[in-house]
């Protein structure tokens, strides 16, 4: 797909992706379901985090799930297999080379994927095309800009700036979520709603002060630690003061705030346009 995945694909990266998985079910997906008889592809399904909770809202819908690590895909394959998911197909595939005939799924899901690829947008682009006209597009994007917490902390946020910049040097971007609405309405979609997703965890939520304070997010930005300082974009002593600062916001006073963006959006019929644009010109 053109970028590094830059978590990597370690046993200790693909449990940070289950447990943002577990904890983030009901606020990211509550409202995550297609009718039965539909097909649905899944691009970038990584370890299958997303995929179980996809088969299980929808079961009566076929879905494809694919990605392009073949590391991620076998554990996305034990996963369902553990979880007897038997509406699921996994593959290994690029999705700029994908092995499907035009317009053949009726919807489009897209996890934590986008945040990672250097071409967004040719992406959507892409993909789109294996979508009928009327289907469904569905992105779901985390936006690394949106954190904040308490206590505040200058290292953190440092911490947290070298795990942007170095997604941005691999050529992803790491506040992608803000993006959604003005990607999905330049790449074909129309009626594109975006619905911001808070995180908001203190010690009265404690599954969120353990799932995504301190599992999710700062285990995410300590996974980075030694290509952060080996960068040269940070000293080490401000790592991991930034680190032990986030988990202190995990503390029984602590406040850890994060915000995910959820977009759905309905693709265009082309042919449809071109047709009215045409009998607009003869007028």
């Amino acid at each position: 797909m053109g970028s590094a995945y830059v978590h990597g694909y370690d046993p200790k990266e693909s449990r940070r992706l289950q447990d943002q998985a577990s904890t983030l079910v009901e606020l990211l997906h509550s409202d995550t379901s297609y009718p039965a008889g539909s097909r649905v592809l899944e691009a970038g399904c990584g370890v299958g985090a997303q995929t179980l909770t996809l088969s299980q809202n929808s079961p009566g819908a076929s879905i494809i799930s694919l990605d392009i690590s073949r590391t991620f895909l076998l554990q996305a394959r034990g996963r369902a297999r553990e979880a007897g998911l038997e509406n699921v197909d996994l593959l290994q595939a690029d999705i700029f080379h994908l092995p499907f005939e035009a317009q053949s799924f009726d919807h489009l899901f897209l996890c934590f994927i986008l945040e990672h690829l250097p071409r967004p947008a040719e992406a959507v682009t892409v993909l789109k095309e294996f979508i009928r006209p009327g289907g469904t597009i569905t992105v779901i994007e985390g936006d690394h800009g949106s954190a904040y917490f308490y206590p505040d902390s200058t290292a953190a946020k440092r911490a947290i700036a070298s795990l942007v910049e170095l997604q941005k040097m691999s050529g992803g971007n790491a506040m992608i979520g803000r993006e959604l609405y003005p990607l999905l309405s330049k790449t074909g979609f129309r009626s594109v709603r975006v619905s911001p997703r808070m995180v908001y965890a203190d010690s009265s939520r404690p599954e969120m002060v353990e799932g995504f304070t301190r599992n999710t997010f700062t285990a995410m930005i300590e996974g980075v630690r030694e290509a952060a300082i080996g960068s040269g974009m940070i000293k080490s002593e401000t790592f991991d003061e930034g680190i032990r600062d986030l988990y202190r916001t995990a503390e029984e006073d602590g406040v850890f705030c994060y915000t995910f963006f959820k977009a759905v959006g309905i693709k265009k019929d082309d042919r449809a346009s071109d047709q009215l644009g045409s009998m607009e010109k003869r007028k």
